[in-house]
């Protein structure tokens, strides 16, 4: 097996030994996984470089990776399932997404515990930031020439301050940048844009350096760029110059695809902790994770060298049409800029021709062809429609026609809610990224949706019960629509503005030989593809997809959209991610005084337990539907409760418009 050694630090209770329902408590298992794996093997070639990768005696390229897996202490209580968590830049998140839980590791509401599953995580991203205690990393080699020298090549880096600073790291975040080969390169271009899509206006090589402040010292730095005028906040910036040292970014994948696998089929006398108790695994990533699935299944990872089944049932979360950089020669993983090769064709599972390169390709192209296709359920917010072209993924590329899907996937649209589940304390500052909104954030919490969704790909895998059918925006019922068309809805709101530009996703040639990962940094742009979000009601409100109660039984309009605000810059762009609260007024006389065109709560519902009634119904109608789980339906008439109080007292404190306002 590829897997060599499981190297375990540590072995501790769960949560403090919490004891969680019938499967009881759960043990942690922490440590380190090392892997060798033949590069000439054809369930490996798919990786970009590993054939320039350093070999053992044998042939074989190693790397490893961080692992944790939460077992439960009495295996054979559990479901002998496995949910696999592809770490988000480090970080494990499906506790706080599946089990609602306020912090990383924390328990939750012990949902995937309750449920007896087997959680595990390890490292896959080669660029995690290299000082941040409790990220979980993947350990790569470097490819190299022939001569055994490193490789160099161009690159380009693009970022969005959202406050005026005069230095920025070549990498997004804290990440590990790829450093400039030459700070003195005359080569080396800067550009700047007024938004993503924007015309680029260059920066004189002379006006800016390679190096980053040390208090007011300018220090050369091939880590950094520094401009000394400032980089205004909103403005897109783009460098682009030559860097040297190429970590082989795609053997990153094949950690969760051999761990697994061992997990799986290891014996315990090799040192698997789960030998003889798993029977089916599953996987789920959220966001960069989502795309790194997409990306997954593109290169037909979800089967190990033997051919086995490893994952059988996939969860990619907001990953919208994208695959990102994880398998391409200086990839950027993490970055969220435009255009990049993470973000071109195919976007579709079934196959496809691009009109501008005559290529025939899909995503799930290999793994079709193997007859071995997993389940897959594509599950977007309404963020990814307005930022992130997820009508791609159902939609023509001249965007002319719905699309079939697969008869193994299902794609759903959680309606009105944002990249990340809603808060039920509303606030107008996203405090992983810094910049503010002009409206509340999108309280929406999808969640329950969540937890339905692996069960029932869980079904689906194991007792061939099909999942409910996909629900999202089409086009031969009007539910998809261009972003303009709805102008006119949510600038009749008080307060409220649009976007003066939207999101483009161009037809862009990335060189002759990116198909092979080998990407050009400078690309050819053409024409834009056709982009459709979801059409709303009176309100504002997203007709199409799955709607939790939040959108049937309303008390304001949601959105997956919010404009910056101008104290970040760029107010007439949208944010990334963020989407929008926009309470209905809480009475009629606070409607009348606003100009307000959307019924006040008072005027919608007799009374508070009105209101929640209607919820309960709603809740109910979902898990008839079994879009949620009959759990859930207490937790989501709770939530209710708690946005009618925190929405009417909020609106109460709002004072009338004045013939001065």
């Amino acid at each position: 097996m590829a897997v060599t050694r499981l190297e375990v630090h540590s072995i501790r209770p769960f949560a403090g030994g919490a004891v969680f329902g019938d499967t009881g408590p759960y043990r942690q298992i922490d440590g380190i996984v090392h892997l060798a794996v033949d590069p000439d093997h054809p369930a490996n070639e798919v990786i970009t470089d590993i054939k320039l990768a350093p070999r053992d005696a044998a042939g074989r390229v190693h790397c490893s990776a961080d692992f944790t897996i939460l077992q439960p202490e009495d295996t054979s209580r559990g479901s002998h399932r496995i949910v696999f968590d592809v770490v988000n830049r480090g970080n494990p998140t499906v506790l706080t997404n599946l089990n609602s839980a306020g912090q990383r590791l924390g328990a939750g509401n012990g949902f995937l515990m309750r449920h007896g599953y087997t959680v595990v995580w390890c490292g896959w991203q080669y660029d995690v930031p290299p000082d941040a205690a409790g990220l979980v990393k993947a350990y790569v080699p470097e490819a190299l020439n022939p001569d055994g020298s490193p490789i160099s090549g161009r690159i380009s880096v693009a970022f969005q301050p959202h406050r005026k600073i005069y230095t920025n790291s070549l990498a997004d975040r804290l990440h590990k940048p790829h450093p400039a080969a030459d700070i003195n390169d005359p080569e080396a271009t800067l550009v700047v844009r007024d938004f993503q899509d924007g015309p680029a206006h260059a920066i004189p090589r002379d006006q800016w350096c390679f190096a980053r402040l040390d208090g007011e010292e300018i220090v050369a730095d091939s880590r950094y760029v520094y401009f000394p005028g400032g980089f205004q906040p909103g403005k897109v910036y783009e460098i682009t110059y030559a860097t040297t040292g190429a970590d082989v970014v795609g053997m990153g994948m094949l950690a969760p695809r051999d761990l697994v696998s061992f997990l799986r089929y290891g014996s315990a006398e090799a040192g698997n902790p789960c030998a003889g108790d798993i029977e089916h695994a599953f996987t789920f990533g959220r966001s960069q994770s989502g795309g790194f699935l997409r990306r997954f299944l593109y290169c037909g990872l979800t089967q190990d060298e033997q051919g086995r089944p490893v994952f059988e049932g996939l969860i990619p979360l907001v990953a919208g049409s994208g695959r990102g950089e994880m398998n391409q020669r200086f990839g950027q993983p993490s970055t969220p800029a435009r255009p990049s090769a993470g973000r071109s064709f195919p976007f579709h599972d079934t196959l496809q021709t691009d009109p501008d390169t005559g290529r025939t390709d899909a995503l799930l192209a290999r793994l079709d062809a193997t007859g071995n296709t997993p389940r897959i359920l594509l599950t977007n917010t309404s963020a990814e429609y307005w930022s992130g072209h997820a009508s791609l993924i159902h939609t023509t590329m001249d965007g002319t026609a719905d699309l079939p899907h697969s008869e193994n996937l299902r794609i759903y649209l959680y309606a009105g809610t944002q990249h990340g589940p809603g808060q039920l304390n509303l606030f107008d500052v996203d405090v992983r990224e810094g910049p503010r909104g002009q409206q509340l954030d999108n309280s929406v919490d999808y969640r329950p949706l969540l937890r339905a969704a692996l069960k029932n790909v869980d079904q689906w895998v194991t007792d061939g019960e099909e999942p409910p059918a996909s629900s999202h925006p089409r086009l031969d019922d009007g539910t998809a629509v261009p972003a303009p068309e709805l102008e006119a809805t949510f600038r009749s709101l008080p307060g409220v503005n649009f976007p003066e530009v939207h999101k483009s996703l161009f037809r862009t040639n990335f060189g002759p030989k990116a198909h092979d990962g080998l990407v050009e940094p400078a690309p050819v742009s053409g024409e834009p593809y056709p982009n459709y979000v979801p059409r709303v009601d009176s309100d504002g409100n997203e007709i199409a997809g799955i709607r939790l109660p939040d959108l049937s039984v309303p008390l304001a309009t949601y959105s997956g959209w919010n404009l910056r605000h101008p104290d970040s810059g760029a107010p007439g762009q949208i944010m990334p991610q963020i989407g929008s609260t926009i309470p209905f007024p809480a009475t009629r006389e606070d409607r009348e005084a606003t100009g307000d065109p959307r019924l006040s709560i008072e005027e919608r519902y007799a009374s508070r337990e009105d209101y929640l009634d209607r919820v309960r119904r709603e809740a109910q109608a979902l898990m008839d539907a079994r879009y949620m789980l009959a759990e859930d339906v207490g937790t989501v008439s709770e939530q209710a409760a708690q946005r009618y109080d925190s929405l009417v007292a909020m609106r109460a404190e709002v004072p009338a418009a004045t013939d001065d306002d």
